[in-house]
């Protein structure tokens, strides 16, 4: 049926390793290895996982763009708070990453309540500081990036208050703020 609207399906290139590329050999194992290992998780936990990346992926995607630090920062994150192995911190944080930049929209409070859902109190505060803290990767947090993050913050139902407190670590990177040293400054 597909083929009827989109034409013959185009040749796909067998797998290349990356021995094949010049590379290590192996890749291809080692990616099957880190699926393996979240398929073998129970599926609560993958479900936290999944569900905490993909908001970190959201708050990332805010300015519709996760920057090569931004995706850094959601790997440290990952492998910080909820124990993962860097290879498989990588792999989830690229499989979010897809899935924030092509879906959104209303999927993006239906995970961000799952993780409510899967998540302590603790939990949903650590995930909302490191949205500030991936926000203030470039130096800066935009105020697309900062309304995000208030809107995360009111789908995990975190009190204002601790918000606040939370930004207020990250005062000097928010943009309105620089923007009013400059001005205030003279730059």
């Amino acid at each position: 049926m597909f083929r009827r609207f989109l034409g013959p399906a185009p040749s796909i290139p067998s797998p290349v390793t990356r021995a094949d590329a010049g590379g290590v050999a192996g890749e291809t194992a080692t990616v099957r290895r880190i699926v393996a290992r979240l398929e073998a998780m129970p599926p609560e936990r993958a479900r936290f996982i999944a569900s905490a990346a993909y908001t970190l992926a959201r708050a990332a995607n805010a300015d519709l763009d996760i920057s090569d630090d931004e995706t850094a920062a959601i790997e440290r994150e990952l492998q910080a708070h909820d124990g993962l192995d860097e290879p498989t911190a990588v792999l989830v944080t690229q499989m979010a990453k897809l899935q924030a930049k092509t879906i959104g929209g209303a999927e993006d409070y239906s995970v961000t309540r799952e993780f409510k859902a899967l998540a302590s109190m603790e939990q949903r505060i650590d995930v909302l500081r490191a949205c500030f803290a991936i926000g203030a990767t470039n130096g800066t947090i935009s105020a697309e990036e900062n309304a995000m993050v208030n809107q995360i913050a009111r789908e995990l139902d975190v009190e204002d208050a601790t918000v606040n407190a939370i930004r207020a670590d990250y005062h000097e990177q928010l943009s309105a703020v620089q923007r009013i040293r400059r001005v205030t400054d003279g730059g």
